[in-house]
């Protein structure tokens, strides 16, 4: 995935009048289009200063990016300069303050390319932003706690969003939470066991006892706003979608679930297909004895292979060149995962809410027919109320990495927001404004 900086929350940007801005001050917040040719985002310098030293952080609408912190802030006269280090680049920032402290000029080094920028310095309104509540609940025994945000009308619609794979909490929603407030949805989302504020461990659970924990978590939601479930949709990305089905057989009176970045298959075979277009290229026509060696390895962290089946094939294929591509961990470190055996298909077959499929063309986890298996499911289940639809230009993340004269910052595909708000409007038969 060319996703080089994780932006995981929001940010907006507004303006007011300049009457209410200090001028002669070097701190405030400074905002402007940053271009790089057909490149071009709204960013924003918050520049602040405690007892000791300035401190400056980075939103970007665009890129999902809410005060980013930069590092190696340095102060000069009436310069100002920082950075930010991703996997993959180091972006060098220098700034001048000019005209009485009112404007920032600087420059971006990433690579071997440097663009030039000015921000003005703005007052920032944040009457835009939602209510929100902070809220705990129990499931399985477990204290999980999450947020609630409260749109301005009284509309009884909402969206609960679920957290995916990994150690992601509610951080990684929080962008999406804040829009759909923002249309009108009352939305929820909350830290899986062992996330964030949540207790748990996550990595022992299966898919099954986390999707438990989302059925928990939207009773309670529903409970606790008045909102009936038929009234609620439920939305997920990438293990998170796999949970979508699940969830919706459960729970038969929720309205519609949106699955992002789907897989079509086990969440094992998912994994290994992701392995197999990372390492293609390097291993070359070895690339299929490769991967049934790297299946193996998934097979046995999944508790579906033995330790002494695994060790007996690394014995066997070691001295093969390809192999010092695959991926074997430290066997007496494993944990058995039995999430990496969960498929999705088995619950797809019998929803029968609405459904919206979204997968990227440039999708490198799951297989690129995911999209079609899902609908193949769904259709079992005589279900005719869904749709499929393919972005292009789209990872897994829903992150354009089309033609880009700055390939150095990720922006969301401009389709994936308004695809999902037009089809949740159209669902309901409310015109989008």
């Amino acid at each position: 995935m060319k996703i080089f900086i994780i932006f995981l929350t929001f940010g907006m940007l507004s303006c007011n009048s300049n009457s209410e801005i200090k001028k002669d001050e070097k701190t405030g917040n400074f905002s402007g289009i940053f271009k790089q040719g057909n490149f071009s985002d709204k960013i924003l310098f918050e520049i602040e200063r405690d007892s000791v030293s300035f401190n400056v952080f980075f939103t970007s609408l665009e890129q999902n990016a809410n005060r980013i912190p930069f590092q190696n802030v340095e102060v000069k006269e009436d310069s100002i300069n920082f950075k930010l280090q991703s996997d993959f680049y180091s972006y060098s920032f220098k700034n001048k303050w000019v005209d009485n402290y009112s404007k920032l000029q600087g420059s971006l080094s990433v690579d071997t390319t440097t663009t030039l920028y000015t921000l003005e310095k703005k007052y920032l309104d944040h009457s835009n932003t939602p209510k929100s509540e902070e809220v705990s609940f129990e499931s399985n025994g477990l204290g999980l706690n999450g947020t609630i945000w409260y749109p301005d009308n009284n509309e009884e619609k909402a969206l609960v969003i679920v957290t995916s794979s990994g150690n992601a909490d509610r951080s990684a929603s929080r962008a999406e939470a804040i829009l759909f407030a923002q249309m009108g949805f009352t939305t929820f989302h909350y830290d899986k066991r062992g996330t964030g504020n949540s207790e748990g461990n996550w990595n022992s659970a299966t898919i099954e006892e986390l999707s438990t924990d989302d059925v928990n978590a939207i009773t309670y939601f529903s409970e606790k706003t008045g909102i009936p479930l038929n009234k609620i949709g439920v939305k997920g990305s990438s293990q998170g979608a796999s949970k979508i089905p699940f969830i919706l057989g459960e729970l038969g009176n929720l309205k519609y679930g949106v699955a992002v970045s789907c897989p079509g298959v086990t969440l094992l075979e998912s994994d290994l297909n992701y392995w197999r277009n990372r390492n293609r290229d390097v291993i070359g026509n070895e690339i299929d004895v490769a991967t049934k060696f790297q299946r193996k390895v998934f097979e046995f962290i999944a508790g579906k292979l033995s330790r002494t089946d695994l060790e007996k094939a690394i014995n066997d294929e070691k001295s093969n060149s390809w192999f010092a591509h695959v991926w074997v961990p430290n066997l007496d470190e494993v944990q058995t995962d039995k999430k990496l055996l969960y498929s999705p298909l088995p619950y797809f077959e019998t929803t029968k809410q609405p459904m919206l499929i979204i997968q990227g063309t440039k999708d490198e986890i799951i297989p690129e027919n995911s999209y079609e298996v899902i609908s193949e499911a769904l259709m079992k289940s005589e279900n005719d109320n869904f749709k499929a639809i393919l972005l292009e230009e789209a990872s897994h993340s829903m992150y354009y990495i089309g033609e880009s004269d700055f390939p150095y910052w990720s922006k969301l595909h401009p389709d994936y927001l308004a695809t999902i708000e037009n089809w949740i409007y159209n669902l309901s038969n409310i015109v989008n404004k």
